[in-house]
């Protein structure tokens, strides 16, 4: 369930070409994970699957932090995937596309007639994120009642109390919304809890042993919890699994991940067209998946974020390449890990991160941070960030997410490594920009 909006981006587009051998550096890649655990850089594990076959795994970290016990991550631990979920749902929905029993152009006032525009939105809408349905995790309240048990009803009546953003097919806006619906529409046809047609439709299907609807965090199955670095990994609160249903409740693992993107791309879930809908980009978005661009090459996954798990999962079918990643710690950039496993497996120039301190690092005393307190927003974006202190070191807090550190880098300038985010403050003239993925966003302090 994406709802951190540091999470959001998946790799960056490459332009030029370079020759890749099939027989890549193990050895190296191997060495970015090992620095990541050494630098307290990331926790989590990564998969690589090729032509159905796993040539690549590997954990750091630790599933389980506490006073009395570190419990180490291992290959078969298991992690919330968030917004990966939704791939999953997406699969069922087409399968129930392909039994007759469903059409893309079956509006939504045929199984929740009270919902704000339910004449007018498709199954296609809700799929490709076009229906205008308001994201009901970009709410300032959503932190504060994410970890209590909700009902479907309570969670309708959630989604209804707002008006549409805007009009089916106007525009395409990502919104969690359309997947809660999606998996409810699933369990309403077909009469069955959406854990039970997950398990009936896809896991028993293709041997996914460790996939299932999650609950709350159970170490002694394997299960992980999900941690911040501040000045030392601090667990994460859990959002009740009540609530992302079909947009991002689902427990898996790395290798399973590949097994079901390999199954899926293999016409094993869905069939020939079904599978070429989802695929089919309209502004940007798929119909439960993401085209992802590296250098010459072109990728179909999804990717996810929930509580402190970030997670992602693509699949090269001109390479017969799946690659999961899922993570339940992150304090670098998941981009640039991505970059660095790809880059490492395709054979092209990269070099691995040494995490020296930087020279433009700076320390500053808590009464100089005080110009930069404050509640900024933008017209550019729907979030509202206060920024705080605690003593040296400056947080920032977006709309509905937890709070993050920031690291001064330059007079005015900080940055969050693990989303890569950079904040640029003007105190003079009360304003912030916040840069991301290449994309800036100006904010204004509130009076």
């Amino acid at each position: 369930m994406s709802i951190r909006f540091y999470t959001l981006l998946f790799l960056a587009v490459l332009s030029y070409t370079t020759i890749y051998s099939q027989n890549f550096n193990r050895a190296k890649l191997d060495s970015l994970f090992d620095i990541l655990a050494k630098k307290d850089k990331a926790m989590g594990s990564l998969t690589l699957s090729k032509n159905g076959k796993v040539i690549y795994s590997r954990a750091i970290g630790y599933s389980l932090i506490s006073d009395k016990e570190k419990k180490a991550s291992t290959v078969f631990t298991k992690y919330r995937i968030g917004s990966i979920s939704k791939m999953f749902t997406a699969t069922m929905i087409f399968q129930l596309i392909d039994e007759g029993k469903l059409k893309l152009s079956t509006t939504l006032d045929q199984y929740f007639p009270l919902l704000p525009n339910a004449k007018k939105i498709t199954i296609a809408n809700l799929l490709n994120h076009h229906s205008g349905l308001h994201n009901f995790t970009d709410e300032p309240d959503y932190s504060e009642w994410m970890t209590q048990s909700k009902t479907q009803n309570e969670m309708l009546a959630i989604i209804a109390k707002h008006k549409v953003d805007f009009e089916p097919n106007e525009k395409a806006a990502y919104s969690n919304s359309n997947y809660i619906v999606l998996g409810y529409i699933i369990e309403k046809i077909t009469q069955q809890a959406y854990a039970k047609n997950l398990s009936e439709r896809i896991t028993s299907k293709t041997g996914l042993s460790n996939t299932y609807y999650g609950a709350k965090t159970n170490p002694a199955n394997n299960e992980s919890f999900s941690f911040q670095y501040i000045t030392s990994w601090l667990q994460r609160p859990e959002t009740d699994m009540s609530i992302p249903g079909g947009a991002g409740a689902i427990v898996a693992t790395p290798s399973d991940l590949c097994k079901f993107i390999e199954a899926l791309f293999s016409f094993k879930l869905v069939s020939e067209k079904s599978l070429s809908q989802m695929k089919t980009i309209s502004d940007g978005m798929g119909m439960g998946m993401f085209q992802v661009p590296f250098y010459n090459k072109k990728a179909y996954g999804h990717n996810g974020g929930i509580d402190g798990f970030v997670s992602n999962l693509v699949y090269f079918p001109e390479d017969s390449l799946a690659m999961a990643y899922c993570s339940n710690g992150q304090n670098y950039s998941m981009n640039n890990i991505l970059l660095g496993v790809l880059s490492i497996y395709f054979n092209k120039d990269y070099s691995i991160p040494t995490f020296e301190a930087s020279a433009i690092a700076l320390s500053l005393k808590t009464e100089e941070l005080d110009p930069y307190l404050g509640v900024y927003s933008s017209t550019q974006i729907p979030l509202k960030i206060t920024v705080t202190k605690d003593k040296t070191t400056l947080f920032a807090q977006a709309t509905g997410q937890s709070a993050f550190p920031l690291e001064a880098t330059e007079k005015d300038k900080f940055k969050f490594e693990a989303a890569g985010i950079k904040m640029e403050f003007n105190p003079e003239k009360n304003e912030m920009t916040l840069k991301q993925g290449g994309v800036s966003y100006l904010f204004t302090k509130n009076k």
